[in-house]
Order: C-alpha cells, then sequence, then structure tokens
C-alpha cells in the first residue's frame, strides 16, 4: 500500500495537478494584489510584443528600444490626458444628459413609450441608480488605481530591461533542489503566455481596430460626442462578444434622438459591418482555433467570471478559460496544426 502510494505521488501528472493547487492558492493569497500582478504581466507582454515588432524592422538595441517605447507611450499619454481629458469628461456627460433626456421626455412612438413604461413600474431605474453608486465608488479609489497601473507600469519596465538576466538567473533553479517545482512552473508559464496572453493581445488589437471603424462610421453618420462614444467602443470590445451587445443600447438611444428609427437602422448594419470584419478576418488571424468557444459557453463565462470577479472578470474570464482548455489538453484536433504560439 505504502509503495502504491508513494509511486501515485511520482507520477508526472499527480506532482502537476499538486504544483498546480498550490500555485492557485499562493495566488489566493496574494488576491490583495492581484490587480498589479495581472497589470504587470498584461504591460509587460503587450510591451514585449511591440518591442519585437519594432526590432524587427528597426535594427536597433533592445534596452534601447525598450526605454524608447515607454517614453513615446508615457509621453502620448501625458499629451492625452492634458489635451483631450477635459474634453473627453465633458462628453460623457453630455451622452449621459441625452440618454437621461431620451428617458425622462414622452416619445412619439407607441413602442418607445411602452419599453418606457415598463422600465418605470418594473423600477428599473433603482438599479440604474444602484449602479452609478458603483460607479462613483469606483472613482473615489481613482488614486489607488493610478498608483497600481503606474507600479505595474514601471515594474514591466524593469522587467523588459533585464529580461536576459532574469531568464538566466530563473533557470537556475532547473538543477537545484526544487528542479521538479520549476519545471511544472515552466510549464504552466508557457501555457499561460501562450494562450492567455495570445487572447489579450488579440483581444486589445480587435477592440482598437473596432473603436477606429466605429469613429469612421459613426463621424460619417454625424454622431456628436464622438471621442467619449469611441473609448466607451474600445473598452467595452475587451469584453468578447457580449460588448458589442452593451455598446448597441447607447448608440441606439443616441441614434434615435438625432435621426429617428431610421438612425438606428444605419447604426444596426455599421456594427453588423464591423462585427463582421471582427468574425471573419481579425478572429482568424489573431485567435487560435482553440479560443473559438461557442457563443452560449462565451456567455456562461462571462456571467461567472464578471459574479464572482467584476470588471476584471469580463476581461479576462475567456482568456483564463483559454488557458485552463489549453493545460487540459481540449483542443480543436482538426486545425491543431494552424495554432502558432
Amino acid at each position: 500500500m505504502g509503495d502504491q502510494l508513494f509511486s501515485f505521488f511520482q507520477k508526472k501528472e499527480t506532482k502537476r495537478v499538486i504544483i498546480f493547487i498550490l500555485m492557485a492558492f499562493i495566488l489566493y493569497l496574494l488576491k490583495s494584489i492581484i490587480d498589479l500582478i495581472l497589470l504587470t504581466f498584461i504591460f509587460s507582454y503587450l510591451m514585449n510584443r511591440l518591442e519585437k515588432i519594432v526590432t524587427k524592422r528597426i535594427p536597433l538595441n533592445r534596452k534601447l528600444t525598450v526605454i524608447i517605447l515607454y517614453i513615446l507611450i508615457v509621453g502620448l499619454l501625458t499629451f492625452g490626458i492634458t489635451r483631450y481629458l477635459p474634453v473627453l469628461i465633458d462628453e460623457i456627460t453630455e451622452l449621459v444628459k441625452q440618454i437621461v433626456s431620451f428617458y425622462t421626455r414622452p416619445q412619439h412612438n407607441v413602442v418607445l413609450n411602452y419599453i418606457v413604461e415598463y422600465i418605470q413600474d418594473k423600477k428599473i431605474t433603482d438599479y440604474v441608480q444602484k449602479g452609478f453608486t458603483v460607479l462613483v465608488s469606483y472613482f473615489s479609489t481613482i488614486s489607488q488605481v493610478s498608483l497600481q497601473v503606474f507600479m505595474s507600469f514601471l515594474l514591466s519596465l524593469f522587467f523588459l530591461l533585464e529580461k536576459e538576466r532574469i531568464i538566466r538567473f530563473t533557470k537556475q533553479f532547473k538543477h537545484s533542489k526544487l528542479a521538479s517545482f520549476y519545471e511544472e512552473l515552466e510549464y504552466f508559464g508557457q501555457k499561460f503566455v501562450g494562450t492567455f496572453g495570445k487572447v489579450i493581445e488579440a483581444q486589445f488589437i480587435i477592440a482598437f481596430v473596432n473603436a477606429i471603424l466605429s469613429a469612421i462610421g459613426l463621424s460619417i453618420l454625424g454622431f456628436p460626442q464622438l471621442l467619449g462614444l469611441v473609448l466607451m467602443i474600445f473598452c467595452l470590445g475587451l469584453i468578447p462578444v457580449a460588448g458589442v451587445i452593451i455598446s448597441l443600447i447607447p448608440l441606439c438611444l443616441i441614434a434615435y434622438s438625432i435621426g429617428g428609427a431610421i438612425e438606428i437602422v444605419y447604426v444596426l448594419i455599421l456594427v453588423a459591418i464591423i462585427h463582421s470584419i471582427e468574425t471573419y478576418v481579425l478572429n482568424p488571424k489573431l485567435m487560435s482555433s482553440k479560443t473559438n468557444l461557442p457563443v452560449f459557453y462565451t456567455f456562461l463565462i462571462l456571467i461567472f467570471s464578471e459574479h464572482f470577479f467584476g470588471v476584471w472578470g469580463l476581461i479576462l474570464g475567456i482568456p483564463v478559460i483559454v488557458f485552463f482548455l489549453d493545460v487540459l489538453e481540449v483542443t480543436n484536433h482538426h486545425h491543431s496544426n494552424k495554432i502558432n504560439h
């Protein structure tokens, strides 16, 4: 019995499960700084990818490229905040006023009046007020969030500047008494970067492209407060599938207020075109086949991840599940030869 138990714990699969549970427990203990850890990983991964793209085209020293990229991004952020933040605040304020005005004034459409009355009867405005209360609480901790973003940005800079040295130092554990733990940590690390990082990168690119295309389309349709709308579309674009549907609600309300029902039709056509570009052009190029989850599962994951992890869950729920699927080797073997880590 003792020999069987010993052989059971010596199995690679058993060790892998135990080490994975231990890693999950350590992350649970670090839950108070999990935002810092996630942001540092995301910044490091995206900046590392950007640095590789730049150095592939321009033969510069890697560290010099990293420093230049960080200086450029900080400069652009500083310029954007000082120049456009007041405009953005004004535009968001106007958007809120426009939506409130639509809700409070009587409509000339029987269906719309029925919807407004239904909302009033069901006291959905109470939930909206609660939502605003939550938003206020988020903004009240803006200094803490800003500090976390700054620290994550700084840590990602130090990591990229010393990347080779960090890799060399970490590899020393491969021949130490922690060799078993290191091997499993390396395995999970490679899986995490190859799936979680890949999906996060794809979500950012897709959200950015969608925001640019939406800006062009909405400007043609004559939408006001374009900067605020584009920022909203970009942020919601980080939520897979559901972000498109959520963004439709304010867009349709604004469309009706500026051009009636026909403007809503134009918005729906615009969103359908952009969503088709995302589905048939961007997703196949940016996402591996294993991230091709059915829509039902996608919404199910988003509901549960939002319930347990809040806003982070909406953005990171799908990448985390894709990581687990990769660890469990739940892959589409028909397209496995197309997957490129």
